[in-house]
């Protein structure tokens, strides 16, 4: 199954999940899957979490965290008012000679590259350009906007603010990782109305999409995407 609208235009898959850094190939499923995949960024930041952070390989081969260079900021700040350091670029660019992937003089997408350099705007507008960077890369959708434009309510939290967001896009069906399958009640979204599905476990690597598109053909990491897919259930 993929993400694609009914005849009359309406929304039916909906997938939601927090903007990661360069995240692994399986956050692209989402992409694939939804008619409309909506960007977690009105919730508090997590401070252990993907969305500043991922892991690439070193000269040995060990996988090393890249971190955006955040600005400090209260610990309940949300993913839409984080900024970087006025010496992000630098920064950022500084832990580069640790990888490399980011500094050999030909790889398969430099213009991911560039965009990995490019730190204007928020955070939030960074990894987004990403994200879009990526996708495109795959030949995937880009269907996306921010659950911050909906205006929903901040008591919901949970599943409530998921099924919240989903109604307030009319959609009937969402579509979330397995690792959903504790967090969420098939019988309260079919009290909503709306289907509850999971994507499979990834069967591919689970390293950043950064060091597959500049190692890797971007053919050959959608063609993995796509596949899994097939056994959504």
């Amino acid at each position: 199954m993929t993400g694609t609208p009914d005849a009359a235009g309406r929304i039916r898959n909906v997938a939601i999940m927090q903007p990661y850094f360069v995240p692994y190939a399986g956050y692209f499923r989402l992409l694939a899957a939804a008619d409309l995949f909506v960007l977690y960024d009105c919730v508090q930041f997590p401070r252990r979490g993907w969305v500043h952070r991922n892991r690439l390989p070193d000269a040995n081969g060990q996988l090393q965290w890249l971190t955006l260079p955040l600005a400090k900021a209260p610990r309940e700040v949300s993913i839409r008012e984080l900024r970087f350091r006025p010496d992000a670029a630098a920064a950022l660019t500084s832990q580069f000679a640790r990888f490399p992937l980011l500094t050999r003089p030909r790889c398969e997408s430099p213009g991911l590259l560039e965009a990995l350099r490019d730190v204007s705007g928020t955070p939030l507008e960074y990894i987004e350009r990403l994200l879009a960077h990526c996708t495109a890369a795959l030949g995937l959708p880009w269907r996306v906007l921010r659950s911050s434009t909906l205006g929903i309510p901040p008591e919901l939290s949970g599943q409530e603010r998921t099924l919240a967001i989903v109604a307030a896009l009319g959609g009937r069906r969402y579509v979330n990782p397995p690792g959903g399958r504790k967090l969420y009640d098939h019988t309260r979204f079919a009290a909503a109305g709306v289907e509850l599905r999971f994507l499979p476990e990834h069967q591919g690597p689970s390293v950043s999409i950064l060091a597959r598109l500049l190692a890797e053909p971007a053919e050959a990491v959608a063609a993995e995407i796509r596949a899994g897919l097939r056994l959504l259930r």
